[in-house]
């Protein structure tokens, strides 16, 4: 067997595509047009490309892009006064604190500072409440970006077994969550559980989130099993440095039924949710109808 490639880079520009089509109708039917707020404290050079993507494609798709970049040493409240601004903004209807912060700020604070209807990562205490207990929320984008991609392959995913290999709040939590709301029956492992090989090859949808590189192998995959790559892992590897996932390609593509590649895969999902979630936050704001298809 050989797996079908779920490409991702493809899926995240037919989804800029919609969004960038609700945008141009928010604007000449209802005179709006979503803004988001990237806020970015200190020089990570990895931020700072990623910044840079975010801000060029929200442009794309016809948003309002604002960038605030601060030096590393601003005080945690001068970046909390910000936000205020942010929030009570209101042509801004998505506001995102790249992380990570510099270590003198508190992360989770900063993150529960934003309003939790323009917290367009999905980070606040209230919207993983909001997600954890079936109510609507503003989403992570990876997990979002993800079961965009499980529904647009299978269709339905109700009864399928899926089991979510990591447990971080960013990615295999939610993910877990998004999954049951589709009324899969869902296992979430992590690098301790017992015989993980064993309870992967039980999960017609296995999502790798879990942060080894090539940690899972073919012999984790069921046959015909669709897989989820969310690993991003710089390695070395004859003398060239090259991304890969949290699966060995592979082995893992020579069983499964479908497979997201490492780099192409999840990855450009990531932002292409974010402006979909951008977009939500602006329709809710304004009482009008989601846009169908780009939300939980």
């Amino acid at each position: 067997m050989t797996a079908a490639i779920i490409d991702g880079k493809a899926f995240a520009a037919k989804v800029r595509g919609e969004v960038a089509a609700h945008v141009a109708r928010l604007k000449e039917e209802h005179g709006l047009q979503p803004g988001l707020a990237v806020v970015l404290v200190g020089e990570d050079p990895a931020s700072q490309v990623y910044v840079s993507s975010k801000g060029k494609q929200t442009v794309e798709v016809g948003m309002k892009s604002i960038e605030h970049k601060l030096e590393a040493d601003t005080s945690e409240a001068d970046l909390l006064a910000l936000i205020a601004r942010l929030n009570a903004d209101p042509s801004i209807h998505g506001i995102l604190v790249q992380l990570p912060l510099p270590g003198h700020l508190n992360s989770e604070l900063v993150i529960n500072s934003i309003d939790p209807a323009k917290d367009v990562d999905g980070f606040h205490i209230s919207n993983v409440g909001l997600l954890g207990t079936g109510q609507k929320s503003m989403v992570p984008c990876t997990p979002l970006g993800c079961l965009m991609m499980l529904r647009d392959h299978h269709g339905k995913l109700a009864g399928m077994n899926a089991v979510v290999v990591g447990r971080s709040n960013i990615v295999g939590k939610p993910m877990a969550q998004l999954l049951l709301g589709d009324s899969c029956t869902v296992t979430i492992a992590h690098s301790r559980t017992k015989d993980l090989a064993a309870v992967c090859r039980s999960a017609d949808i296995l999502v790798a989130a879990v942060g080894r590189p090539e940690m899972l192998t073919g012999d984790y995959v069921k046959p015909g099993a669709t897989v989820i790559d969310v690993g991003i892992n710089r390695i070395e590897r004859d003398g060239k440095t090259k991304l890969v996932g949290d699966v060995e390609f592979a082995s893992a593509a020579a069983v499964a039924g479908a497979i997201t590649p490492v780099p192409g895969g999840v990855g450009p999902m990531t932002i292409a949710c974010l402006l979909a979630n951008t977009l939500t936050a602006c329709c809710r704001a304004h009482g009008l109808p989601e846009p169908a298809g780009l939300t939980a």
